[in-house]
C-alpha cells in the first residue's frame, strides 16, 4: 500500500483499489498507530466529548471553524479500542474543509465502508463514536455561534463511562 509522509496508508490510494479483509485490518491499525490530528488543539471553537460505556472508549474532538463556518483544523484525544481511535483519526481528516452544515450531514455508511464494514460490523459504536461526536457538535454550534459563544463542553473522565461505578 502507498503511504502518505506521515507514515499513514493513502486515502485516495485506498479507496481506488479493491481492498481486502484483511487490507481494511491493516488500515485501521496503520489509522491507530499513525494517527494525523491527534492531540488537543488551543483555543477551538468546538469542543465535544463523546463516549461509548460498553467498552469504554472516549473521544474528544476540537475543531476551529472561521467566519464562513468552514472547520479550518481537527484534532482528536482520547482513550479506547482499536477501531474508535482509528475511527477518530479518520473523521478528523475529513471534516478539515467541511462546512459545520456538512458534517452533520455526513454518511454513517461511508465511513463504515472506509473502515470496512466486514471488520467493524460487530463494533458500530465504537466505528461510529467519533462521528456521532462531531455531528452533535455540528448540531449545536449554530446556536453557539449566534450568542458569541465556542461551543466548548467540559471534559469527561473516563470513569464516568464504566458500567461497573
Amino acid at each position: 500500500m502507498v503511504r502518505g509522509p506521515n507514515g499513514a496508508i493513502s486515502s485516495a490510494r485506498r479507496l481506488k483499489s479493491k481492498m481486502t479483509r484483511q487490507d481494511y485490518i491493516e488500515f485501521i491499525l496503520d489509522q491507530y498507530n499513525n494517527p494525523q490530528h491527534k492531540g488537543k488543539l488551543d483555543d477551538p471553537d468546538i469542543l465535544v466529548n463523546g463516549g461509548n460505556p460498553g467498552c469504554g472508549d472516549i473521544v474528544t474532538l476540537y475543531a476551529r471553524v472561521n467566519d464562513d463556518d468552514v472547520i479550518t483544523d481537527a484534532a482528536f484525544d482520547g482513550q479506547g479500542c482499536t477501531i474508535s481511535m482509528a475511527a477518530a483519526a479518520l473523521v478528523t481528516d475529513k471534516i478539515i474543509g467541511q462546512k459545520i452544515s456538512d458534517v452533520d450531514a455526513m454518511s454513517y455508511d461511508e465511513l463504515l465502508d472506509e473502515l470496512g464494514r466486514e471488520v467493524v460490523q460487530s463494533r458500530l459504536r465504537c466505528a461510529t463514536l467519533a462521528l456521532d461526536t462531531i455531528k452533535a457538535g455540528a448540531r449545536a454550534y449554530p446556536s453557539h455561534k449566534a450568542t458569541g459563544k465556542k461551543l466548548v463542553q467540559p471534559i469527561i473522565l473516563a470513569e464516568t463511562f464504566r458500567s461497573d461505578m
